[in-house]
């Protein structure tokens, strides 16, 4: 059997999807139509920072947070909600979407460029280090 190359698998994904811009997602957080969730690890999220108000969800745990029926799903997904999701260059996103999306939620879009493409348009960041429960120790 062939593997089959990641990039095709993103391609792909981005055709069943919709890919969002910067201009996009924050329209939609202003209009407070949708629930943003960051799949990065949260080594990024802390590091890095974050979308303002955006919720974690570990792309390793989505699939199961998601489903219902699971013994790990959280209240917070529901398919009736509109969800938004983001990596950092929009590759695990895209994935992440399609995956919802295949699992019964139609209403699920992804940040195209990222969050280095929302960090390269100016965008507010929220330095989630501060409240976080994990702490970054410097050797």
């Amino acid at each position: 059997m062939e593997i089959r190359k990641t990039e095709d698998m993103v391609a792909e994904a981005k055709s069943h999807i919709e890919n969002l811009s910067v201009a996009e997602v924050q329209a939609e957080i202003r209009d407070g139509t949708a629930v943003v969730v960051d799949i990065r690890d949260i080594r990024e999220r802390i590091l890095q920072g974050a979308i303002p108000g955006s919720m974690h969800a570990a792309r390793g745990m989505l699939e199961f947070w998601v489903d219902p029926s699971s013994e790990y799903h959280r209240k917070a997904f529901s398919p009736e909600n509109r969800y938004i999701l983001y990596c950092a260059g929009g590759l695990r996103s895209a994935l992440a979407a399609d995956t919802m999306r295949s699992m019964g939620y139609a209403n699920v879009a992804h940040l195209d460029a990222g969050f280095s493409g929302w960090e390269a348009a100016g965008a507010e960041i929220e330095n989630v280090a501060e409240t976080a429960k994990w702490v970054r120790r410097d050797s």
